[in-house]
């Protein structure tokens, strides 16, 4: 049989995005590190802080502010082992890669603040309704560990927001609810401190009910963490963004004409892609096929953190308009 002319006698090299993709994903991986080391290094210094309170005033609120923290800085450890693991690349075993190790963290650290908080609550109801006398507070000066504590996460909480958005990390979104957490029950714990100061004879009614609003607060925030992780795992529709950050990129290749479906898929820090592309129906396969690199390698260059793109060529038809 001969050859068509228009043949290629190869096949064609693979087209490569325009970005080193290795090294933003490791700038990723860099920033999240850091942001993590640092808010548990800042942990660290107030519970220290807090306990040396709670030693000294006995304060139920203080207490359960610092064991709160204690947890955050427990799940920040396990975040931080999730996130390492979430971006080896794929191999034989894992073609999809390690990604979701990293929301399975995030839905960890949800479930972790659940149950400290349930605890924390039982705790202090029961606390309520023992027949007790709070010891008179030993410094006025107690409230102001839990202030500075309150101003410092405030800061963290802030940065490891803004690292969580750029990023596109649900499990660091869930990291920064933990700071959150631990930023309002500190503002609490002033508060609560503040009130039992000078009002001195209830001052144990006091402590245990802000010690309680303080744990409700965990579940909630917990279960809001909780819950967005387990809608990633579950393979939850992406955001309208990213479909059309998708469909902006292969439409911008020369030779594609429309796009008929278009399927992601997140797995923590990567995004998987099926996208069905419509070209003329004249054209050869092998266009077709360059054409199909080159959407691939225009969605990978728009997004870096799209670890896979499986493209599929139709026909395009004017009448199916």
């Amino acid at each position: 049989m001969q050859r068509r002319p228009d043949v290629p006698e190869k096949f064609p090299e693979a087209v490569t995005p325009d970005r080193n993709i290795i090294a933003i994903r490791q700038a990723r991986l860099s920033e999240l590190t850091w942001v993590t080391v640092i808010g548990i290094l800042v942990r660290m210094l107030i519970i220290s802080a807090e306990f040396v309170g709670v030693w000294i005033s006995g304060s139920a609120a203080l207490f359960v502010d610092a064991v709160a923290s204690l947890f955050d800085v427990l799940s920040s450890l396990i975040l931080l082992a999730a996130i390492r693991f979430a971006a080896r690349p794929p191999d034989n075993e894992h073609p999809f890669g390690y990604g979701r190790a990293e929301p399975l963290a995030g839905f960890q650290l949800g479930i972790f603040l659940v149950i400290a908080g349930g605890w924390m609550v039982v705790r202090n109801v029961l606390a309520l309704f023992e027949i007790q006398e709070h010891p008179d507070w030993p410094r006025s000066w107690i409230w102001v560990i839990p202030a500075c504590g309150t101003v410092l996460l405030g800061v963290v909480t802030a940065r490891i927001h803004r690292a969580s958005r750029e990023a596109r990390s649900a499990a660091l979104r869930a990291e920064a609810i933990h700071f959150q957490v631990d930023m309002l029950t500190s503002l609490i714990t002033t508060i609560t401190l503040l009130f039992a100061w000078f009002w001195a004879s209830q001052s144990w009614l006091v402590d245990h009910v802000g010690a309680g609003i303080l744990a409700v607060l965990m579940v909630l925030l917990g279960l809001q963490a909780a819950w967005e992780n387990l809608h990633q795992l579950l393979d939850h529709v992406p955001h309208d963004e990213d479909f059309n950050r998708v469909r902006t990129s292969a439409l911008h290749v020369e030779g594609v004409l429309d796009v008929e479906k278009l399927r992601i898929q997140h797995a923590g820090p990567d995004a998987h892609v099926n996208i069905d592309i419509e070209v003329q129906p004249e054209i050869t396969v092998a266009e077709s096929h360059r054409i199909a690199q080159h959407v691939r390698a225009r969605i990978q260059t728009d997004w870096p953190f799209v670890r896979d793109v499986i493209v599929h060529v139709e026909p395009h038809y004017k009448g199916e308009e």
